[in-house]
């Protein structure tokens, strides 16, 4: 039986070039501005700032004729929703709630894909770079994405307990800065892993036999 085909996987510097712009409009500027809001406006003030920035960045993609993704299309409909309930309850609370349920739910689909044999850690991973079906197949890539999968749900249960723990014991403020560097943490721990992993498993996967 013949290796399977070839492939390059980017190096860690292109993917961390290609995630850091990414990382900073989805993760640490709504944050800040969120913060920056709700010190000088008030909650309300805050809010719109949130759902302000979302569609801004909707709004420079259409002025820049670049294409707006349609994950930031349900991100702009998701916080706009969020942000009218907080409003008419009052709660900062309930603005962050529905999230950390989401990323509960991630964490319960990357378990749930384990025992089912069809590990959600290889969809990810086919969707960030194209994987021949040959390697895909392989014994040892499939014991690795059941185990990077079960990473994952760690990962995203560890975020939930510490968001649902921040949330409710202190307050928005510590929430926000506290919760930021835990999550950016942990993940960025489990992308470490998983890369290293990942060019672990094809180096051996790929070898051209003596």
């Amino acid at each position: 039986m013949g290796t399977p085909h070839r492939f390059e996987i980017p190096r860690l510097t292109a993917l961390l070039r290609h995630a850091l712009p990414r990382v900073v409009e989805g993760m640490i500027a709504p944050v800040v501005l969120f913060y920056a809001g709700l010190v000088v406006l008030g909650l309300n003030g805050a809010l719109v700032t949130a759902v302000a920035w979302v569609y801004g960045g909707i709004l420079v993609r259409v002025l820049r004729r670049r294409p707006v993704p349609g994950t930031l299309l349900l991100a702009a409909l998701g916080v706009t929703a969020r942000a009218a309930l907080a409003a008419v309850t009052g709660s900062a609370v309930v603005y962050f709630l529905q999230p950390t349920l989401g990323t509960m739910l991630v964490a319960v689909s990357f378990l749930a894909s384990v025992p089912l044999g069809r590990p959600l850690a290889a969809k990810v991973a086919t969707d960030l770079v194209p994987l021949p079906e040959a390697f895909l197949a392989h014994a040892r890539v499939r014991r690795f994405f059941l185990r990077i999968s079960l990473l994952w749900s760690l990962t995203f249960t560890l975020n939930t307990a510490v968001s649902l723990w921040l949330l409710f014991s202190q307050s928005i403020g510590t929430y926000l800065w506290v919760r930021t560097a835990a999550v950016a943490l942990l993940g960025a721990t489990a992308v470490l892993i998983s890369v290293w992993g990942f060019q672990r498993c094809v180096s051996r996967v790929t070898a051209v036999p003596a």
